[in-house]
């Protein structure tokens, strides 16, 4: 038998950027909606709210804890801190569900600003305003 030559890696393989057992997590998202706040067509306390009753942790709603803490910040910015692991595809996918419940999701869109950061953005719609001029 022939073997090639050995190759050394580096860590031992593993998941990488994965914390230690043991180790706390603790992740930060803001959801910013003060564009939308303003323009009074956007409730961020009852968005709140609508997080805390929806998020699911281990399988079970509303099962928070003190691992996630959902607070308003005013000014139309929520922040959910989460001391275990937590997606924030799984926020930005609660926060279109909030959106389609209160009919907001035909002039309304979840843009992720940075990382941990999504803002809600009015779609622009500006061919149709040049459509109106030309009548």
């Amino acid at each position: 038998m022939v073997q090639g030559p050995k190759r050394p890696t580096a860590g031992g393989g593993g998941l990488k950027g994965a914390p230690k057992k043991g180790q706390k997590v603790t992740k930060k998202f803001i959801i910013n909606a003060t564009q939308p706040t303003q323009d009074r067509i956007f409730d961020p306390s009852a968005f709140a709210t609508f997080l805390q009753q929806r998020i699911k942790v281990d399988g079970l709603t509303g099962n928070l804890g003190d691992n996630i803490t959902v607070s308003n910040l005013g000014d139309g910015k929520i922040e959910v801190v989460a001391h275990q692991e937590f997606s924030g595809r799984y926020l930005k996918y609660l926060t279109k569900k909030f959106l389609k419940k209160q009919q907001l999701r035909d002039w309304l869109r979840v843009v992720s600003t940075s990382k941990g950061e999504y803002s809600l953005k009015f779609f622009n719609v500006v061919g149709e305003e040049g459509d109106e001029e030309e009548d």
